[in-house]
């Protein structure tokens, strides 16, 4: 997953980064993060609860993206075992099919992601209403803002011929070509 919190963390007591249990996960490097892909197939699967082929196959259908090794070799992050877990969750206690786990999961990226852009949107708001609070009172004291009358009525132009030939009539008057 990009970004944000994945679907079932926290669930269970157990956060991403710890396994079932609660205890922290062996072997995570001290540089690498909840998305720092690390972890061989075996390891995740062993972690997951789940067997290999199982990530293989839910690797194949889009449930989970694991990274890859130059070599090829599927690498999990702590993010992806969590998401693994709650797969298996959602399979198993909730009876909720493949299909339907791929569709929540879709629609939990989804919500995070419009989450996180409405908060950019809400602070690029504060500081818009800053900068215009800042210059309403620089122009009070300095006269450089004026009232603008806001009405609702629209003209429209439209261009139409002068001279001989407008409105119907024939270039000559006559009629006569």
């Amino acid at each position: 997953m990009t970004g944000g919190r994945g679907p079932g963390e926290g669930a269970r007591g157990a956060g991403p980064g710890r396994p079932p249990g609660g205890s922290p996960i062996p072997g995570l490097p001290s540089w690498a993060d909840e998305d720092t892909p690390v972890f061989v197939i075996s390891i995740a699967a062993e972690f997951s609860g789940m067997h290999a082929q199982t990530l293989r196959s839910y690797d194949r259908i889009g449930l989970v993206r694991p990274g890859r090794a130059s070599g090829g070799g599927r690498r999990y992050s702590v993010r992806d075992i969590a998401l693994l877990r709650e797969v298996q969750r959602l399979s198993q206690e909730e009876g909720v099919n493949l299909a339907g786990i791929k569709r929540i999961i879709e629609l939990e990226r989804e919500v995070d992601q419009l989450t996180d852009r409405l908060a950019e949107v809400t602070d690029e708001l504060a500081r818009s209403q800053t900068r215009l609070q800042a210059l309403i009172e620089q122009g009070g004291r300095r006269g450089d803002l004026l009232p603008v009358r806001r009405t609702q009525s629209v003209v429209v132009w439209q261009p139409g011929r002068r001279g001989p030939g407008a409105a119907g009539e024939p270039p000559d008057g006559d009629g006569a070509s």
